[in-house]
């Protein structure tokens, strides 16, 4: 008797989280991580905190202590910038590679835009 993951092992998780594609039955499990609560501190918290390690080698670096964190910064502050502007695109291309469509990313302020409208229609009588 087997039954099919619908949440990714450690390794699998690893594989995921450096872009390799889960099987089908864990697409609900996906549609959560990229598109549901919390998915952009996640998605954020992905991208920087394996760097932090590689940063912090610059405390190892003589010299007065601003320097080191200056080094750190100079690095630091372009990867979180380009990470948020590019959240999106990155977001729905794993949508689509796991065969899910890439507009759930547009889902929830849609929502938000069609329940105003509702709103100001039932307010205003055009409903």
């Amino acid at each position: 008797m087997t039954t099919e993951r619908t949440k990714p092992s450690p390794v699998q998780f690893v594989g995921y989280s450096f872009g390799r594609v889960l099987p089908p039955s864990m697409q609900d499990w996906v549609r959560n991580d990229l598109v549901g609560n919390g998915a952009q501190v996640r998605y954020l918290a992905r991208f920087t905190v394996p760097v932090i390690p590689l940063l912090l080698l610059f405390l190892l670096i003589p010299g007065p202590l601003w320097m080191s964190l200056a080094m750190m910064a100079l690095l630091f502050i372009p990867l979180v910038y380009f990470a948020i502007a590019l959240m999106n695109v990155y977001r729905r291309h794993r949508l689509l590679i796991h065969g899910l469509d890439p507009q759930l990313i547009n889902a929830k302020a849609q929502s938000r835009v069609d329940r105003t409208r509702d709103d100001y229609e039932r307010r205003h009588g055009r409903g």
